[in-house]
């Protein structure tokens, strides 16, 4: 069970991960000891999996971004799991339930690599039946 206490640190930390528990502890007007343990704690319990840079895409040069969307042969799900997990430019996958089986974030550097991706590699696979590709103009970050 996560406390009021448990949940300001995770938005704290989703802000800044990077911050030094001393700042954390003065934020949150608790004992740097305090806050030590329950990011400790956070972590073993698989709360908190990690931390990462938050890299704008466009800068790091993938101008391209589509959400693509299988349809699959039912016993080969396992498999296409597996092999889309190994495909670069496929930073999100949802297994999902609806008019289509699974449904992927991919983010490339033009529309060749999309081309390449969707209609070389995804479409390639075998267990794959159909593929819809929604290409995104623009994206909104979402509101902490």
């Amino acid at each position: 069970m996560l406390d009021d206490t448990d949940r300001r640190i995770l938005t704290e930390l989703g802000r800044d991960g990077r911050m030094s528990m001393r700042t954390l502890a003065e934020k949150l007007h608790i004992s740097r000891a305090n806050a030590y343990s329950r990011v400790a704690r956070l972590h073993e319990t698989g709360v908190i999996r990690g931390y990462h840079a938050d890299i704008d895409p466009v800068a790091a040069g993938l101008h391209t971004a589509a959400y693509v969307t299988l349809n699959l042969r039912q016993a080969n799900w396992r498999e296409v799991l597996e092999r889309l997990h190994a495909l670069p430019g496929v930073v999100h996958i949802g297994l999902v339930g609806g008019d289509f089986d699974v449904i992927l974030l991919v983010r490339v550097a033009d529309n060749t690599e999309l081309r390449h991706l969707v209609l070389d590699e995804i479409q390639g696979m075998p267990g794959v039946v159909s593929t819809r590709t929604l290409l995104l103009f623009e994206e909104e970050t979402p509101r902490a």
